[in-house]
């Protein structure tokens, strides 16, 4: 479902959706069923010409994101994940295989995204390494985070091989969360 590249933070009403291997599509999905507004940090962060804009600014915009009652936040920033874990109080984690993440990857690749400036139309190297490093660099540091939020992972699934059922079962849970159920 979606792109899959590296672990991305979604966040509503004070829920927050981590997943892993930017499942974009999801998002979409989540922020159109649910009629909660989406952010993607990629825009938050990159300009158009590939640059980023200065940290203070990027860090500007994601506060006045995560300062409105309600919100749903696809991307993956490690710099800014505490921040958003601290701001919500449900954490959903999917996490795949590097063999659906580069697949994923290849996928998109010259495809117009709503989360992305641009339209990558080459291999990023630097982006892969990042990839095939993951799970044994950045993986252990967003569990390691999690768990420092415990009272957040009411739904947690950390090896989970059907993501069709899983978006399912994330936008029916959502609902019954905004319904006021448990």
């Amino acid at each position: 479902l979606g792109d899959k590249t590296n672990p991305y933070l979604i966040a509503t009403e004070a829920d927050l959706i981590s997943f892993r291997d930017a499942v974009h599509k999801n998002a979409a999905s989540l922020a159109e069923k649910t009629g909660l507004p989406l952010c993607h940090l990629d825009l938050l962060y990159w300009n158009a010409d590939k640059t980023t804009v200065e940290r203070t600014l990027f860090l500007k915009r994601l506060e006045k994101v995560l300062a409105e009652e309600k919100w749903i936040i696809d991307g993956n920033f490690a710099s800014t994940m505490e921040m958003r874990l601290a701001a919500c109080d449900t954490v959903f984690f999917l996490d795949y295989s590097l063999e659906v993440c580069l697949s994923g990857i290849a996928d998109r690749r010259g495809k117009p995204r709503p989360d992305m400036p641009w339209i990558g139309l080459e291999e990023d190297e630097v982006f892969l390494a990042y990839i095939r490093n993951y799970n044994e660099e950045s993986r252990p540091q967003v569990l390691e985070l999690l768990a420092k939020y415990p009272d957040n992972a009411k739904y947690k699934n950390e090896s989970l091989c059907n993501t069709d059922v899983y978006a399912a079962d994330c936008i029916c849970w959502i609902k019954q969360l905004l319904a006021g159920g448990n």
